[in-house]
């Protein structure tokens, strides 16, 4: 009987740094997708010196991307992670066992995130647990910005986890939050929603309460804190600029 071939998936933009640290961590895999989106660094080179298969692509969508990834995948089964995550170390063994015996169609995977290098529990962190480790041909990627993988089929859970050390200085956070909620409001602008009058400051206060109250944020200590509050702001910043395109078009 032949062993079911994994393929580890990953889209990149200016990931060189990162890719120095994970791709050491996949020589388990029996291969690894880089699609690349245009880095001026050296993310492409990095993969392709760790035999990756690393191609470019123009980036549109995050679901097109990602798609586009697992289109160039040879595995009957796909790992999808982001070039800041890191395996577990148990991970390898427990997939590998679950390719050889699962009737199942695809497994979530429990993300632990470290934000500006603090390791987070709460906040809504808790939760992130979404669809990584999938049969090739029965799951799709959909969604512009935040694309989510619809799966034909039956979901498990993995014991082991990926470690998401995301947002690591005031920066970057402020860098992604610009380029997806410019993205987010062109999506919205595209599919006719029109953005409403004071809408903005309801979803940054609603989003702050969602995360430091419900989501018991504030136990995260200062961190916790400041997470909560920049991602209200996220909110507010989507709405701004949802506002100005309508308003432009």
């Amino acid at each position: 009987m032949t062993r079911p071939q994994l393929s580890v998936v990953l889209i990149t933009r200016n990931e060189a740094a990162h890719l120095r640290e994970l791709l050491p961590l996949l020589a388990w895999a029996d291969e690894v997708i880089v699609l690349d989106s245009g880095s001026t660094d050296d993310t492409v080179a990095i993969a392709k010196e760790y035999r990756a298969v690393a191609q470019v692509r123009p980036f549109d969508t995050f679901a097109d991307q990602r798609n586009a990834a697992c289109d160039l995948a040879r595995g009957e089964w796909i790992l999808s992670i982001d070039a800041d995550e890191r395996p577990s170390t148990g991970m390898p063994a427990e997939i590998r066992r679950h390719m050889e015996t699962t009737n199942l169609t695809a497994f979530r995977i429990r993300i632990k995130s470290h934000i500006f290098g603090h390791p987070m529990a709460f906040g809504g962190t808790q939760d992130d647990r979404p669809i990584r480790l999938f049969r090739k041909d029965h799951a799709c990627w959909e969604g512009s910005v935040h694309e989510v993988l619809r799966v034909d089929g039956e979901v498990g859970h993995l014991a082991t986890t990926l470690t998401h050390y995301t947002l690591p200085t005031l920066d970057a956070f402020c860098e992604k939050v610009h380029r997806y909620t410019a993205l987010e409001a062109k999506s919205r602008c595209d599919a006719g929603k029109q953005a409403i009058w004071g809408s903005g400051l309801y979803a940054a206060c609603r989003e702050i309460f969602r995360r430091l109250i419900w989501k018991q944020g504030w136990r995260d200590g200062p961190i916790g804190w400041a997470f909560c509050m920049l991602s209200g702001w996220s909110e507010w910043e989507l709405i701004r600029k949802h506002r100005r395109l309508s308003q432009g078009s």
